[in-house]
């Protein structure tokens, strides 16, 4: 027997065994509700991790990403390609795990008229096997025409299953765990050894560089990172790229947030606050008053606590400190979503239980200055994890 090949161009795999663990979750719930397959379909990374959950594999630069998981036999994976390709796999190449048959299409979301190209992929795929009742897991990550199209082309029952899987994907294995530990550990890393190189004349993307390059060094592969400089005494923001051309000058403050995940796909996050001299007594307490809000909200990191109570705490705390609400979204799951649920807000049903991953960020504004402190921490059986970053909380001042 011929041994299966491993690609050292892979950045990293999760054990077998732990996708087993998700397998035989997915394989047990679908039995139980009388469901033949499972259908996702991701386009990208940042908030795709249905496919990755499954397939060990992320859906990339816009171009999708799907799997048919098959009660019966291995999954069925459908990606961009040669137009109408098949291959077969055993389901033990490392490269495609749990795969039987990799099927390929050239669709473009630039291009109208391939809008449904992969619809029609699956729903051959579907049909040939005579099923009768699927689910799908992540529709809102679905484009309209392909919705559209397997919605009225398939003839079969579906039945969404996303609740339940956003419930599998928010409790993290052991596995899970020792990998999100390490995104941690890096981000911090990156921090201390970009810290030293900041000064005056770089713009705010010449620091993201710096952050961007020494993570792809450690081993991670995509990355959002939001930066903002000012002078002090105005609100800096995070800030996306198109907007990070200012030249920091001495006396700046640069707020950071570093968003990448690790080799093993998993993100944190990791949100501090720089100043190119010394920082001045109102942007000091407002880093004061970021850390005291998100410890309110860290201690109730307990299993059973329903999330929508958490987000009441917040806004309570904010309005009796009278500092400005937060009307978007100041802690949530992370895993291989950068955004995942539980989200801590008022509409989020869920609540906490033991391996979560939270990441915590408390921030508001005012006119004179921006305030943010962001973490990650794990819900334990007793409680909250110590804080899975090791950066001091502070405003980091640089001579």
């Amino acid at each position: 027997m011929t041994e299966t090949m491993v690609d050292d161009r892979v950045m990293s795999r999760i054990p077998r065994r732990e996708l087993e663990r998700r397998w035989d979750l997915v394989r047990n719930r679908l039995k139980k509700q009388n469901l033949e397959a499972l259908v996702v379909l991701n386009s990208e990374d940042f908030l795709g991790g249905y496919h990755k959950w499954l397939t060990d594999r992320p859906a990339t630069t816009a171009y999708h990403a799907g799997a048919i998981f098959h009660v019966g036999e291995l999954m069925t994976i459908i990606e961009h390609g040669p137009e109408g390709e098949r291959r077969a796999s055993n389901g033990e190449d490392p490269d495609y795990p749990g795969v039987g048959e990799i099927l390929t299409t050239a669709a473009f979301h630039s291009v109208n008229y391939t809008h449904a190209y992969e619809a029609k992929r699956f729903v051959e795929a579907l049909k040939r096997r005579g099923y009768k009742r699927i689910g799908v897991a992540g529709k809102g990550a679905m484009p309209f025409e392909f919705a559209r199209y397997v919605a009225e082309n398939v003839g079969m029952e579906i039945i969404d299953e996303t609740d339940f899987i956003d419930h599998c994907k928010a409790i993290k294995s052991a596995d899970e765990i020792a990998e999100i530990k390490r995104t941690a550990q890096m981000q911090d890393a990156v921090f201390q050894k970009v810290l030293p190189k900041i000064q005056p004349g770089m713009r705010d993307m010449d620091v993201m560089a710096l952050v961007q390059y020494e993570g792809r060094l450690m081993g991670s592969e995509q990355a959002v990172f939001l930066f903002g400089s000012a002078q002090c005494g105005q609100p800096a923001g995070l800030r996306h790229p198109h907007f990070q051309n200012r030249k920091l000058l001495k006396g700046d403050q640069l707020a950071i947030l570093i968003e990448n995940n690790g080799a093993g796909g998993f993100y944190t996050e990791l949100g501090r606050t720089v100043v190119l001299g010394k920082a001045p007594a109102a942007l000091l307490e407002a880093c004061e008053q970021a850390k005291e809000a998100q410890q309110k909200t860290v201690v109730q990191l307990i299993p059973g606590r329903l999330c929508a109570d958490i987000a009441k705490t917040h806004d309570d705390h904010m309005k009796a400190a009278k500092l400005p609400l937060e009307k978007r979204l100041y802690a949530h799951g992370q895993g291989y979503d950068l955004v995942e649920r539980p989200l801590i807000r008022s509409d989020e049903t869920m609540a906490l239980a033991s391996g979560m991953n939270l990441a915590v960020h408390p921030t508001f504004a005012t006119n004179e200055v921006f305030a943010s402190v962001c973490d990650n921490y794990l819900v334990e059986d007793k409680g909250p994890s110590a804080c899975l970053h090791a950066t001091a909380k502070k405003i980091w001042e640089l001579a």
